[in-house]
């Protein structure tokens, strides 16, 4: 059996292929408050908004492609159990061929009724106010906004627990419940953190850090767990 390689991704990942991260240093998201475009109490006070910004973002995505980072995780599947957990609502771990992959945040390539939080079907076309789901609710994109609970973090704390290896790359490790993963992970398991500008990770013991971007640190990484 091949050793569990655990990976939480943030935005840093996706940075390198041109999208944008999640909250940037004024607190807005694309010249947005966050919670305009990402709440319930943003939804029902302008969901035309809160559409169109995701159009937009879907479209972001579509035309983005994965980077160095992405296909070097996926090409360590070659050596590893690899389970990717992620904070990140695109699909480019996905497209560069990663196999095991849990979005904590959702996906914005997948749609859902406002009045289901668990049934998908694809988001290929523009949402709009009025295109309803078949149990009549109106359609959302299927993003876990903040203020709404992270139904995935149970199964990602039961991942990371898993691992024999585990690595952060590209999150600040700052957002909830998200940051609190490293806490299920072994005092005994090897951890790596690559960051262009390494979190504060001083609860952690076992770390090695590497202050690179994402795609230059997964190089290093795959040199590291592979020699």
């Amino acid at each position: 059996m091949k050793p569990v390689l655990v990976v939480l991704t943030g935005a840093g990942i996706s940075a390198e292929s041109g999208l944008r991260t999640f909250r940037d240093s004024d607190g807005l998201w694309e010249g947005h408050d966050v919670y305009e475009v990402a709440s319930p109490v943003g939804w029902n006070k302008n969901p035309q908004l809160v559409l169109d910004f995701y159009n937009v973002r879907r479209h972001d995505v579509c035309n983005a492609q994965p980077n160095a980072a992405h296909v070097g995780l996926a090409e360590l599947e070659e050596h590893f159990d690899v389970r990717i957990i992620t904070q990140n609502i695109d699909d480019l771990h996905e497209r560069a061929g990663s196999t095991n992959v849990l979005h904590l945040h959702g996906e914005i390539c997948k749609m859902r009724s406002v009045h289901d939080e668990i049934t998908t079907v694809p988001y290929v076309n523009d949402i709009r106010l009025g295109d309803l789901a078949p149990d009549g609710g109106q359609y959302r994109p299927f993003i876990v906004w903040f203020g709404e609970a992270v139904p995935m973090i149970e199964v990602a704390a039961q991942v990371a627990a898993q691992a024999d290896v585990f690595a952060v790359i590209g999150t600040s490790l700052n957002v909830y419940p998200a940051a609190g993963l490293t806490d299920f992970v072994s005092d005994e398991t090897p951890k790596f953190v690559i960051d262009k500008k390494i979190p504060p990770v001083s609860g952690l013991v076992n770390v090695h850090k590497i202050e690179k971007p994402a795609t230059e640190g997964v190089r290093e990484l795959i040199t590291l767990l592979t020699k």
